[in-house]
């Protein structure tokens, strides 16, 4: 009898001390900036899965970030490695590929750097599409609809997207997806009208696309014209493009003879803001040559170079520090030029 008491005893004793374990036991979630400065929480732990521990990050030198493949983990970065993303075009405007880490020198503030990684590959990313759905794009949305398709049926079918659209405000219609017929689908059943809250728009996927599931990340925006009703001003876009490491094209189907202040200022907005992030604006002289664009805008993100550096001044001053590609091109080339990223923000500690 005493002796099935004790063990009643210990039985108790031994499940309060697990329960009191399981409370206490939670998961550190890393959050990461664009240069790897990390901050934690807490939360309580869930159950580990396969995809819960694959790595999807690579930098050099065996330096890896984990991450799970949900829409909300948290990316962990050991060293501040830095990846500039980058095309190569030639005098004709086309797309150069085949060269090699040789050909590419780095510099960041003025110091060159150490090439640590370099690829080019096919590698799957997430796309924010910024569709204008405003009034002036009545007779032209037809032909930008299909050009949308275009572009999306030509990318890698591992990518991402989704799509705002937008007119007197922007608005998420159609959310994270993998199918083209979801976007078909959804634009099939919407018109043209009311003004344009352009800078809004792309504020807003810029924000959406930090829910992405890649580490690569591009906005493609199609617009006709220059923004009349939006809240934020362009001080407010060039502040949060220059923080974020989205990478911008532009296809611009502009009238020849801008009637408006907005209108004529729009193409001079989206220039900048693509060429900070090593993205182009591609003017549309004629809605027939929609089709061509998407596709080229898509072979180019689908043949980017990537170069991986470790900075070799590291000053976590919150700073925005100039980066610089130069080429060494092989002989017998024409002059080319390199579209990159103008620079980053170091790490505030």
């Amino acid at each position: 009898m005493r002796y099935l008491v004790d063990s009643c005893w210990r039985r108790a004793w031994l499940v309060v001390l697990l329960a009191g374990v399981l409370g206490m036991t939670g998961w550190c979630v890393a959050q990461e900036n664009p240069l790897g400065q990390v901050q934690t929480q807490t939360a309580p732990a869930p159950a580990k899965t396969p995809e819960d521990k694959k790595p999807v990050i690579e930098g050099a030198d065996n330096a890896a970030a984990l991450a799970t493949s949900r829409r909300d983990a948290r990316i962990r970065v050991d060293v501040n490695l830095v990846l500039v993303p980058m095309t190569v075009t030639d005098p004709l405007n086309r797309l150069v590929t085949g060269l090699e880490r040789e050909n590419f020198e780095v510099y960041d503030n003025n110091i060159p750097q150490k090439i640590k990684s370099f690829s080019m590959e096919d590698a799957p990313l997430t796309i924010g599409i910024v569709f204008d759905l405003s009034g002036s794009m009545g007779s032209k949305f037809l032909k930008a609809r299909k050009a949308l398709s275009e572009f999306l049926r030509t990318c890698n079918p591992q990518d991402e997207f989704f799509v705002v659209g937008f007119n007197d405000r922007p608005a998420v219609i159609v959310d994270y997806t993998s199918e083209v017929d979801d976007v078909e689908a959804r634009m099939v059943m919407l018109k043209p009208e009311n003004r344009t809250a352009l800078i809004d728009a792309v504020y807003l996927g810029i924000n959406k696309l930090r829910e992405a599931k890649y580490e690569r990340k591009a906005l493609l925006i199609i617009s006709d014209g220059g923004d009349n009703r939006s809240r934020y001003t362009e001080g407010e876009l060039r502040r949060v493009v220059r923080e974020s490491d989205v990478q911008i094209y532009s296809i611009g189907i502009f009238d020849q003879y801008a009637p408006t202040t907005e209108e004529q200022l729009g193409p001079i907005l989206l220039t900048d803001i693509c060429e900070m992030t090593g993205g182009r604006l591609f003017r549309v002289r004629d809605v027939g040559e929609l089709g061509d664009i998407a596709s080229r805008i898509s072979a180019e993100l689908r043949n980017e170079y990537v170069i991986g550096y470790t900075p070799s001044e590291v000053k976590k001053d919150g700073n925005w520090r100039k980066l610089k590609v130069r080429l060494v091109p092989p002989a017998g080339l024409p002059p080319l030029t390199v579209h990159n990223r103008q620079g980053y923000y170091a790490p505030s500690q």
